[in-house]
Parts: structure tokens; C-alpha cells; sequence
């Protein structure tokens, strides 16, 4: 796989810095049932890297001691972790909201058939990956028979009270690209998922977020090999626009990779690219201080143009 990194350093993005603490974003490992295409993380069912129980407790320590209001969990699968509904449990019962970034057709999966009944008991918010809702675009880019286990999922879930306007449960839906272009408008987008999911499946869900493909690990080596990252990064740059720079989710957010090591956001993770407050190569959550957080110079490399081209882009979809 081609290594994107070299490709972004160098780069001209401005300047961001942190605001308050809000938000831990913990990646549980890599291990996936699925080999997306347009997977940043480079995840699948070989992976083996996972996050151990000690970690996990020194999460949730730091939780307390910032006093995060919220937990977003990510993968992989983060529900294939041994120690998921452990966390889970741990979390809620600190009053913190969880998120579980599901990619579906784990619900689906026979190890996993009481997963959905677990995440409505613990009110978990279910952002759930469904990059199209066309049942060939789906497959292409997540493997074949992915979209119909896909819908099975999501009527699950609707049976348990997720996604209904007048419900406690929130499922919120995740689109991807499937080309090196950027996301359409988000609200449009949005109704035409509702109005064609809500007609053929009698699926119901919140919200859709709609998010820009980095060009990083899997979807960046791709773009190497058919000669289209440089084209790519142009468009990126071409787009940006400076009032997204105030709604960045590295702003509010850390990341926590599988080893406990932190990130200013998921995506710096995935480069290895140091958090802003520290020069050395790594620093590990154990060495954290909370205080020098506040007002930190933040991250970045060309990468972060994908998070400010046009309505602007993060785990929480468009920023305008």
C-alpha cells in the first residue's frame, strides 16, 4: 500500500487551535468484518492490533477527570472488541454519552444477534455507515451482499425504537462519496435517503451525515495507484473555505488510538502525526496534561483541507 504521508507534510493549511475538551475519541483497534474501499483506517478481518483493558480504564479516568460529556467509539468494528460492552456500561454509568460508529451488517453477524437489543438498552447513538442507498453503489465499494444485510440492520434497529422523530433512540446514517469528488449538499442529500429508504424498506432514520473521503491509508493508496491524488488534493484546496476553520472537530475532540496513544483528530491517527502539544513522536494518554490542552496549537498537514472543501466535513458531518 502506498504511503501518503510524504505526499501531505508539506503544506500551507492555517493555523487552528484547541478550545475546551469535550469529546474522546477512542479507536478500539482494527480488526473489521467488512474491507471497505474507502476505509481510512485500513481495517478488515485480519487485523489484530486491539485495545487492552488497562487502556480502556485510563480512558475512562481521563473522561472523569475532563469531565467529557462525550464517548465516540470507532474501529474497525469497535463492537468486535472483546471489552466493548464493558466500556459501554462503564461510560453510561458515568452519565457519558456514547456513540457507537456501526458499520451495520454487525448486527447482522451470528456471534453478534443480541448487539442491537444491548446498544437500545444502553441508549447508545448509532451513527451507522450506509455510503449509498442503491443497493449496487453500496456493494461495490463494501463488498457484495453488504447492502442487504445493511437493511436487515436497520430494520432492526427501527423494531428497537431507533431513528423515529418522536423516539429516545438516535440512528444517524453516514454517506461516502464513491469517486474522488466531494460530498453534495447534505440536506438534500438527506431527504432523498428518507424519502427512498422510508418508500422502499420503510427504514426511518435522524439524521445523514455527509462526509469527504481522506486522502489517507486505503482511499489515498487507491488514488496513488490510478494517478489521481495530486487531482484530488487540488480539488480539496480549491474548495476550502476559512469559515468551516471555526466548526472543526479537532477543536472540541482528541483521539485515542488502540495503544492509548493521542491524536488531535482520527485522521492525524491514522498518519502517525504527533498531537500539537508535543514534540516528541508520541505521547500516551498516562502522560497527558489536561491543562496544556486549552488554547494548543493543533496538527495539521493537507489532509485537513478535506475537513474544510466546501460544507465542510467531520464524524459529524457537514460544518456549514
Amino acid at each position: 500500500m502506498h504511503d501518503t504521508k510524504p505526499l501531505l507534510l508539506d503544506s500551507d493549511f492555517p493555523a487552528v487551535f484547541r478550545k475546551s475538551l469535550e469529546i474522546l475519541q477512542l479507536n478500539l483497534g482494527y480488526l473489521c468484518n467488512l474491507s471497505c474501499v474507502h476505509c481510512h483506517v485500513n481495517a478488515g478481518p485480519k487485523r489484530t492490533e486491539m485495545m487492552s483493558r488497562e487502556t480502556i480504564d485510563q480512558v475512562l479516568a481521563l473522561a472523569e477527570a475532563a469531565n467529557i460529556h462525550t464517548l465516540d467509539l470507532t474501529g474497525g468494528a469497535p463492537e468486535m472488541h472483546a471489552d466493548f460492552r464493558y466500556l459501554v456500561r462503564a461510560a453510561r454509568d458515568r452519565g457519558i454519552e456514547v456513540i457507537d460508529r456501526c458499520n451495520l451488517t454487525i448486527l447482522e453477524e451470528p456471534e453478534y444477534t443480541d448487539l442491537a437489543e444491548f446498544l437500545a438498552a444502553q441508549q447508545v447513538n448509532i451513527v451507522a455507515s450506509l455510503p449509498c442507498y442503491l443497493e449496487d453503489n453500496v456493494d461495490k465499494q463494501r463488498g457484495k451482499g453488504v447492502f442487504k444485510d445493511s437493511l436487515a440492520a436497520l430494520q432492526r434497529l427501527n423494531r428497537l425504537g431507533y431513528g423515529h422523530e418522536d423516539g429516545e433512540l438516535t440512528l444517524n446514517l453516514v454517506y461516502n462519496p464513491q469517486d474522488a469528488v466531494l460530498p453534495p449538499d447534505q440536506q438534500a442529500l438527506e431527504q432523498a435517503y428518507k424519502q427512498h429508504l422510508q418508500q422502499h424498506y420503510g427504514i426511518v432514520f435522524n439524521r445523514l451525515y455527509a462526509i469527504a473521503n481522506m486522502p489517507i491509508q486505503r482511499f489515498g493508496s487507491t488514488l496513488i495507484s490510478h494517478g489521481r491524488f495530486e487531482s484530488y488534493l487540488t480539488l480539496l484546496k480549491n474548495s476550502f473555505r476559512a469559515d468551516n476553520l471555526e466548526n472543526l472537530m479537532c477543536l472540541n475532540t482528541l483521539s485515542i488510538d488502540w495503544q492509548g496513544t493521542v491524536y488531535d483528530c482520527d485522521f492525524n491517527q491514522m498518519l502517525d502525526m504527533p498531537v500539537g502539544i508535543s514534540d516528541k513522536p508520541r505521547m500516551h494518554i498516562s502522560e497527558l496534561n489536561l491543562q496544556q490542552l486549552q488554547d494548543a496549537p493543533i496538527a495539521t498537514a493537507a489532509h485537513c483541507y478535506g475537513c474544510t472543501a466546501g460544507q465542510g466535513s467531520s464524524c459529524g458531518g457537514a460544518l456549514l
